[in-house]
């Protein structure tokens, strides 16, 4: 995997395939190999180069353990983005890698083609506050679960129950989880507290970006009622909905995911124009 120094870390990423370029965000705690499993291959053979990367935090990304912000991460994804000549180009982020390149979006717009925001929100809820607050207890504990307990708890925070009522799927996805636990460590901890602050849907009204935002319907981290939310804050930006599928809904459903956003990049009037004075390096 090769790597890159970018705003004083080093970032290692995978750059696969020819034609124009993609970038893939990440969400919390995983890296960006996730994407290889059905979003890469999709992608290369449809003509496009995508690039996916371990965000800061997870290694064999620097791990950051004195913590960080979401705007370092949009800073890095930007910086990547520029170090390998792709802008403007388009992005895809799943949870908080959407968070990621909705922010992205409007702090360097002439960076982005075309967003796509898979299991995104824009404000943090009660319930989203408990969830991260016991995440974050559950760390400094210190307590080590045993790993096949957090495989059932990730499959049924993670999975639809259409894939937990089929015994052969769920053995498969939970042999997965215990194969291929979650990183640990001090980025990822990092990431813990890395909370949707009040007033976003706002201010995604000012996006001027081409936009895709993709609900898991039973994803119960990050419901479809808070992208859409979302979706309707960003003019012009388009909505759909994922059935039978939770929050994992880019592996769980990868054939419906990868469909909507193939037809999404190649309808030309989604597509940002160059603006004056932007260079498409891609």
């Amino acid at each position: 995997m090769p790597s890159a120094r970018i705003n004083g870390i080093r970032l290692h990423y995978e750059d696969t395939g020819e034609g124009e370029p993609v970038v893939l965000v990440m969400g919390r705690g995983a890296g960006g190999r996730a994407w290889h499993l059905h979003q890469v291959p999709a992608l290369v053979d449809a003509g496009y180069r995508a690039v996916t990367f371990h965000n800061r935090g997870v290694p064999p990304t620097d791990e950051c353990p004195d913590g960080f912000t979401v705007d370092d991460l949009v800073a890095d994804t930007a910086g990547l983005a520029e170090h390998l000549g792709l802008a403007p180009c388009r992005f895809v982020g799943v949870s908080l890698g959407a968070y990621v390149v909705q922010e992205l979006m409007l702090a360097r717009p002439q960076l982005v083609q075309q967003g796509v925001l898979m299991a995104t929100r824009g404000r943090t809820d009660v319930l989203r506050a408990a969830m991260a607050n016991a995440e974050r207890a559950l760390y400094d504990s210190g307590l080590e679960l045993p790993v096949a307990y957090t495989a059932w708890i990730r499959a049924l925070q993670n999975l639809s129950p259409a894939t937990l009522d089929d015994d052969r799927q769920v053995q498969d996805w939970l042999e997965l989880f215990e194969f291929s636990p979650q990183p640990q460590g001090p980025g990822v901890r990092a990431q813990l507290d890395l909370d949707v602050p009040d007033g976003r849907l706002d201010a995604y009204r000012a996006v001027d970006v081409p936009c895709l935002v993709v609900g898991f319907a039973d994803d119960v981290i990050l419901p479809p009622h808070l992208g859409r939310e979302v979706a309707d804050a960003i003019p012009g930006a388009v909505y759909q909905e994922i059935k039978g599928c939770g929050h994992y809904g880019y592996l769980e459903r990868p054939d419906e995911v990868n469909r909507v956003v193939l037809e999404f990049f190649s309808d030309r009037t989604s597509t940002r124009p160059s603006a004056p004075g932007d260079v498409d390096l891609g």
